[in-house]
Parts: structure tokens; sequence; C-alpha cells
């Protein structure tokens, strides 16, 4: 039996295009550099392009960071869905895969969170959670249970 998201023939296959791709990447290397070279070389790695769920874990693993360090701070840290999904589409590039993402995290969420924390907005016992309004990462109070809604003052009466 076999245990995970693929079937035999799809990792076969996939072994088959990674073989493939390889093998095309060494004939080209041949092709630019002399054998006196390649002979010092050991092993040959092909990467293959990262897919969008890999994407999506690298963000969650690095914004763990992120609130980890806002923890350290006093601050619980929440990120939106879509303030993930724009760290995953400015973070990543295909030529580079995902090296862009931190600092995309340090633009978009780091520095301007850091701002705010020196502007008093937020503070020691804040949950902030980033979320996008009008295509930008923004930072709001969340309100947890315990907070108290104050009513607004009573009009005085006028006689």
């Amino acid at each position: 039996p076999t245990i995970g998201l693929r079937t035999p023939a799809k990792v076969d296959e996939d072994a088959q295009a990674y073989e493939s791709m390889k093998n095309k990447v060494l004939e080209e290397l041949k092709k630019l550099f002399r054998p006196e070279l390649l002979n010092r070389i050991d092993e040959v790695v092909v990467f293959h392009a990262l897919t969008s769920s890999e994407i999506a874990q690298i963000v969650d693993l690095m914004l763990g960071r992120v609130a980890q360090q806002a923890r350290s701070q006093g601050i619980e840290l929440q990120f939106s869905d879509e303030t993930k999904a724009i760290l995953a589409r400015e973070g990543y590039d295909p030529a580079y895969g995902a090296r862009p993402l931190r600092r995309a995290i340090q633009r978009l969420i780091e520095d301007p969170l850091a701002e705010q924390m020196l502007a008093g907005t937020f503070q020691e016992g804040d949950t902030v959670r980033a979320e996008v309004e009008d295509g930008q990462v923004v930072f709001v109070r969340v309100h947890k249970p315990g907070d108290l809604e104050l009513p607004p003052p009573a009009l005085a009466a006028i006689e």
C-alpha cells in the first residue's frame, strides 16, 4: 500500500521528469564549461519549482517566527488569509524561489508594526491582527472577550 498524496504512477512520472530535466541541465553544463571544471563538481542537484501550497507553508513558518518575536514584546500577533496571500505573492519569484519572502515580511509586517509600537499605537497585552484594506497590509487591535465596551456618555438633559 502507498501512504501519501501521490499515486505510484504519479511518483514514477515525477521521477522520470526529474531525470529528464537533470540530463538536460548536465548537457547544458557540458556545453558551457570545460571538462576540467566539471570533473571537480561532485554532484549536480536540480531543484523543482515551489508549488503554491509549499509557498504558503513557508509563509506560515516565517510568520510564526514573527509572531513569536511579537509575543516576546507582549503582543499577540495574528494574520488574515489575505495578508498571507499578499506575502506569498510579493515574496515569491520564480527565478529566486522564496528568498525575497524575508524582505517582503520585513517591509510589509515587521517595519510598519515596529513603527506603530514605537508610536504607542499598540502596547504590551494587545492582540493585533494584520489585515488587508485597499490592497495594503494594515494592523488593527483585536478586542478580546474580556474587554469592556463602555456606552457613550449620556447627553445632559436640556431644561
